[in-house]
Formats: structure tokens, sequence, C-alpha cells
């Protein structure tokens, strides 16, 4: 009998809404079906099978799974089903189905999120749509309402999720940060030229993503994964075959890390063009689970006027963020690298972002 199992999908979530089976329980499928739609902060995903044969759900609808959670198995023996007991979230909508029959449809994933919100039904009601989805209850909360607490903001699905992550870096990835000053005058005008030349808009985003996956192969633990599976702590890393370099994306609808995969391989055009389509993504939240997932290094920006220093936190299933602030005094600029500590020293920390300041003051 195998398990489905939820996959890691990003770095960004610690769990995933269960929206929907799209499969039937005890239904026949294939390996390469899609049987489950999994909704992570920013994305839905389509689970396939894994697997040949007989579906059956071990969870319903509308629960909160965490990867590597068994969602369902499949396999010759078509038993009776086994199934995880109703969920609150669950319950509360069969229950409200049930108590209020002339009521809009509040899909499960809406209604989820009513029950994690608090949102009173008149106010669902109020939205006058048939069928209550859970982009109806986000636009619904974002709202002004009159339930909340004078001077009270809630937060937005987005920043929900990179608090989860804050909080899972902070309890579990004991950082360390070293920052070395370096003139970015180069690559400011290398940059510029070559946005005369490719047609693309190149800045410091890109110029930084070409820059660190140039430093893959002779930095492969900054791109490696901490392996805690054998249940004795850190004590061995997973290496990268290629860097995969997610960059901070911020442009007020929240932030995200989309990635740019394989970036080694990238021209400054190519990478110019994907940085282009995920800062368009951000501004409608509109990314594809691929666009956000598979992130081995992250590039943090801080180009707002006035900033000097910035410390991220490290993301979770990496080893390393890079800050990188706007030049002041001119063209020099104090970029800082926060790194796992179990896996990084800080001598190591200092030969990175030497050789990365000599790359980027070599740019012109």
């Amino acid at each position: 009998m195998a398990e489905l199992r939820v996959p890691k999908l990003n770095n960004n979530d610690t769990e995933y809404l269960l929206v929907e089976w799209l499969a039937p329980d005890g239904a026949q499928v294939a390996e390469d079906d899609a049987v489950a739609l999994v909704e992570t902060s920013k994305a839905a995903e389509e689970l396939t099978a894994g697997a040949a044969g007989v579906l059956r759900h071990r969870l319903r609808p509308g629960v909160w799974c965490r990867p590597d959670d068994v969602i369902a198995a499949i396999g010759d023996a078509p038993g009776p089903p086994e199934r995880d007991a109703p969920a609150p979230a669950a319950q509360a909508a069969e229950q409200q189905a049930a108590a209020d029959e002339p009521a809009p449809l509040i899909t499960a994933p809406a209604q989820a999120l009513i029950d994690e919100l608090g949102i009173g039904l008149d106010r669902v009601r109020a939205l006058g749509v048939a069928v209550v989805r859970r982009a109806d209850v986000e636009r619904l909360a974002a709202a002004p309402s009159g339930g909340e607490t004078r001077g009270e903001h809630r937060l937005s699905r987005v920043q929900r999720a990179v608090a989860r992550s804050v909080e899972l870096s902070r309890r579990t990835i004991p950082a360390a940060y070293a920052v070395v000053r370096m003139d970015l005058g180069p690559a400011l005008e290398y940059a510029r030229a070559t946005t005369r030349e490719i047609r693309r808009p190149v800045g410091l985003a890109e110029v930084f993503v070409q820059a660190v996956a140039g430093l893959h192969e002779r930095f492969p633990l900054f791109f490696a994964t901490v392996d805690e599976a054998t249940g004795n702590g850190a004590d061995r890393a997973l290496l990268s075959e290629v860097p995969h370099i997610g960059v901070t994306v911020d442009v007020g609808e929240g932030l995200y890390v989309p990635v740019v995969h394989d970036a080694a391989s990238r021209t400054t055009k190519d990478i110019a063009t994907i940085l282009m389509k995920h800062r368009l993504a951000a501004t409608t939240g509109e990314f594809t689970e691929g666009d956000l997932s598979g992130a081995n290094f992250v590039v943090t920006l801080h180009t707002e006027h006035g900033v000097v220093l910035a410390i991220p936190f490290v993301y979770p299933g990496t080893v390393c963020a890079l800050a990188v602030p706007g030049p002041r005094d001119g063209t020099l600029a104090d970029v800082g690298l926060a790194y796992d500590h179990r896996l990084i020293n800080g001598r190591d920390a200092a030969l990175f972002l030497n050789a990365l300041k000599t790359m980027v003051e070599a740019l012109a």
C-alpha cells in the first residue's frame, strides 16, 4: 500500500490547506493522475497519486496538513476508507450548510478562512455572491469591518505566511551575520549599460542573482540544506546540483520570494525577463507554485531610500540570505550575509562575501 504524502511546496509555509479531492474516495487512479488540490499561502497546487491503485482518502477537504503528512493511501485493497475525525473547520462548514439552507454555497477553503478570521455569516451574505470562494473572503477581510476592534489590524494571508516562516526560522536556525562594504558603482554602471543593450530593466537584483549563482561551484555549502532526518540534529548537509536563487519582491501587496531556477546557466537577459515576470505577478499574487519553490539561496533587497543596513532571516530550507541595500556615501554599500551557523562559520562567510565583492566590483 503506497502512501500519498504532502511534499514541501515552498519555503514560505509550514502547512497547507487540503482544498479538495480531485478523485473520489475508492477511485481507481494511475500514477500520474492529479488526485488532490492543496493551497499554500500564495498558490494552489495539484498533487498526483504517485502510484497506481485504489485511492483511499485519509483526510477530509478543508483541513491543514504539513509537509510529509500522509493524506491518502493507494493500493489494491478496496477496504473501507480510513479517515481522520472531521476537522473543526470541516465540521463548521457542514454544520453551517445544514443550518442555513438559503445561505450562499461556501467552499471548504473559504469556510476555513472564515473560521480562522472569525468572520460573521452576515458579512459573508452581504457579499451577494452565490458561491463564496476563498478569494472572496480575503477581499472581505481586507475591507473595513464594523466588527473589528478599533485600532486593530488583521494580517493578510501573505503576511501570516511570512510570520510563520520568521517564527520557524528563529526557532530552528541559529543564524549569524557578516557584512562587507562594497563599491556598487561598477555594478550600477553595468546595469545601466546592459538595460540599454538588452532592452530589459537590469538593476542590483539581476546583478546579484547572477553574481551569487556564479559562486555556487566554489561555495557549495552556501546552497545546501541542513538534513535533520536522522533525528540527531544537524549531522549532514544535502548539496544542490545547481543554484536556485530566491529574490524578495514586495510591491505593497505582500512579501514574496519567487525563484530564478538554475540561475548559473542563465544570461543577464534571461534573469531580467524572469524577474520582470515575477514583479508583475507580485502585483496580483498570481504566482504558480513552481515560481515560489526550490530556492536554495535567497537574495533580499533593501534598496529603499535611507536603508544602510538590513539583517534578513534565513528562510527555512536554506542556509543563507544575502542583504543588498542601496549605495550610500556615493556608491558604497554594506552588503550582509545571514547564515546558518551550524553549517557555515564566520571565516567562510567572509570568504564568500569577499569573493562576491570581487565579482561585483569587477563589472563595468
